[in-house]
């Protein structure tokens, strides 16, 4: 069969994917111009036959997508070039109901000014396992047994229960707004939906304080960008992603000799949420790591140019290089997110105030209050910081 000599298979870390190109003249049903994922298998033999079924799946499908796309009397009056699917509900549906697919468009376009492109990438994957599994219908036609269906498919697909509640979030904001742009009065089947949150979900374990120092030790003996990348998390807690797409100038030094760092958003890298803007001061490691950048002569406006070497960071890759390196310092099951929670341990170690923690981190802190005036000064997140670096 085609795919017998793997052509669209590729490995990465042991594992096979699968990847294959969306033909150009389906690229408007697809919010990327590629289809790729994890074949969770070592073993060639069992890929191949995985990607071929896949394959021929897709192959199946394309030749649906073209023949619904073949020449229609009107067809320039439809929304988006597709018939929509007739109704498998005795109640009639007006034509002015919109589909799901035209749900994601208006609540893109809408609500996606000012988003991260991950904003709309989510909501078009979200809501097209939806339709992957229930079909694209008119919004007042889906069902609890769709929604039940839906939960079904990911949990089959072996999601964990965080990864399953965050597709559901996003399907059930999707639904709910597009239902109210169009006056709907339905309730999203989508909501309370039952299933086991924790499942597979492995406790994000907070890495203790000597084994900290003994990874800070093997840093500044080794020397080199990845682990100046390391020092610099792990007296910060800075997410792994903020502090990859890194430029030099946000790594600042005052007047008097203090360091900090400016966390914003930039097009190669953007924030988490708006919270996580921010400015944190730089102690112990994370100031060591400052001073190495500063002191390199390379013409690279990055603080860490291998993890920019095209127009996005490459935190993926900063992640699984460093957690690779980690597992040999630090105890079992321990990540680089595990510095983020020392940090928060830490700080409360020397009882620092909930809210300080919270704008040295960029955590959301709740009460409408906390979103009057600046903050706190940053010399006084750096006392702060001194004492619980210390």
């Amino acid at each position: 069969m085609e795919n017998i000599s793997g052509k669209y298979l590729f490995l990465k870390e042991g594992i096979f994917y699968f990847n294959r190109r969306v033909p150009k003249d389906l690229r408007p049903h697809y919010s990327s111009a590629k289809i790729s994922y994890s074949l969770r298998t070592r073993s060639r033999a069992i890929a191949l036959a995985r990607a071929n079924s896949a394959s021929v799946k897709l192959d199946e499908y394309w030749y649906h997508l073209r023949s619904q796309d073949a020449e229609l009397p009107g067809k320039h009056l439809l929304r988006h070039g597709l018939s929509r699917p007739a109704s498998t509900n005795s109640k009639v549906v007006t034509p002015d109901v919109l589909t799901l697919s035209e749900g994601v468009l208006t609540y893109v376009r809408l609500k996606g000014h000012g988003r991260p492109k991950t904003f709309e990438r989510a909501a078009h994957r979200s809501c097209g396992y939806v339709i992957d599994v229930c079909g694209d219908k008119p919004l007042s036609d889906y069902t609890k047994a769709d929604a039940n269906a839906f939960r079904d498919a990911l949990v089959k697909r072996g999601l964990t229960g965080s990864s399953v509640t965050r597709i559901f979030g996003t399907v059930r904001a999707v639904f709910n707004f597009a239902a109210a742009e169009q006056g709907l009065d339905i309730t999203s089947p989508f909501s309370n939906v039952y299933y086991d949150r924790n499942a597979g979900v492995s406790e994000r374990l907070s890495i203790p304080v000597e084994d900290i120092r003994r990874v800070q030790g093997k840093c500044r003996e080794l020397d080199d960008e990845m682990r100046w990348l390391v020092a610099l998390i792990a007296d910060t807690g800075m997410r792994i992603g903020e502090a990859a797409g890194l430029l030099r100038e946000d790594i600042q030094k005052s007047e008097n000799g203090n360091w900090s760092v400016q966390v914003a958003a930039h097009p190669w890298r953007s924030l988490k949420t708006d919270g996580s803007k921010r400015v944190v001061p730089l102690v112990g490691s994370a100031k060591w790591a400052a001073e190495r950048i500063h002191a390199q002569q390379g013409n690279s406006r990055f603080a860490f140019p291998r993890y920019n070497v095209s127009d996005k960071t490459n935190a993926n890759s900063a992640s699984a290089g460093l957690n690779k390196w980690l597992k040999t310092l630090a105890p079992k099951g321990a990540t680089m997110h595990g510095f983020r929670h020392a940090v928060r341990d830490r700080l409360r170690a020397v009882e620092c105030p909930a809210d300080i923690a919270d704008q040295i981190g960029g955590w959301q802190t709740e009460g409408v209050g906390q979103g009057y005036g600046n903050g706190y000064p940053v010399e006084v997140l750096r006392n702060w910081m001194r004492k619980a670096m210390a």
